[in-house]
């Protein structure tokens, strides 16, 4: 690096959050505890203090003005990682799940250049209800990773400029539409194994009732079967270092 020169800023952790004020304080603490990266919380119109709580953890809060979800609280990170001039952002669940001691083993594939996206894998963490959509969304979507819907992920720059487009926007969920886009596009995504917990807090927002889950299966597999065809034909593999 030449003198004067300026290092790249660490890469950033970003947290969609919707009322999660009982537990989102252990969450940013668990990640200082291990790292000085940037923690981000974006907060999706909670009717919690989940805001205020969040910032007197230590995290940055990006307060939405409307609630758009998971994916697109998760976007408007993305967008603030870009503009910051972040090259690696960690997207991460509010809820407890995600273990901040995995962060190093999950950043090593993107960090060494052998992927572009990784993803904190745990199937065991599955339900059955979870068990059998996953198996039709990987049939009807051709995608052959094994968690599609854990947000536990690491993005480097190229990634983090596709899902910040226009097509990324028209999604609902981060699962099969967008690894779609990514394989489309050519990138590199494997599983990295973790162990996850229990959520310490709330429910799921598709899998806690036969109505969202019936819309969310409805939605996912169509956009499966209707976008297969642009993937990238290639066989990730799983990273268990």
């Amino acid at each position: 690096m030449t003198e004067g020169s300026k290092q790249p800023p660490l890469p950033i952790v970003l947290i969609p959050a919707f009322n999660e004020a009982d537990v989102i304080a252990e969450v940013i603490r668990e990640i200082k505890d291990v790292c000085d990266y940037a923690v981000i919380v974006i907060d999706d119109c909670s009717t919690d203090n989940t805001a205020e709580v969040s910032q007197d953890a230590g995290a940055t809060v990006i307060s939405l003005a409307a609630q758009l979800g998971a994916w697109g609280a998760t976007q408007t990170g993305m967008r603030y990682a870009l503009r910051h001039g972040y090259e690696m952002a960690i997207t991460m669940d509010a809820d407890g799940q995600h273990e901040a001691q995995s962060l190093a083993m999950l950043m090593q594939p993107v960090a060494d250049g052998l992927a572009d996206v990784a993803i904190g894998a745990c199937t065991e963490r599955g339900t059955t209800l979870r068990q059998v959509a996953w198996v039709l969304m990987k049939r009807a979507s051709g995608l052959r990773l094994e968690d599609i819907t854990s947000g536990f992920r690491v993005y480097n720059l190229v990634a983090l400029g596709i899902l910040v487009e226009w097509r990324a926007t028209l999604l609902d969920y981060q699962d099969i539409g967008v690894l779609l886009l990514m394989q489309s596009h050519g990138l590199k995504i494997v599983d990295v194994k973790i162990n996850m917990r229990q959520r310490l807090n709330g429910k799921s927002r598709v899998f806690y009732s036969w109505a969202t889950v019936v819309y969310y299966m409805c939605q996912t597999l169509l956009l499966g079967l209707t976008k297969r065809s642009r993937v990238q034909k290639y066989q990730p593999r799983a990273l268990n270092e």
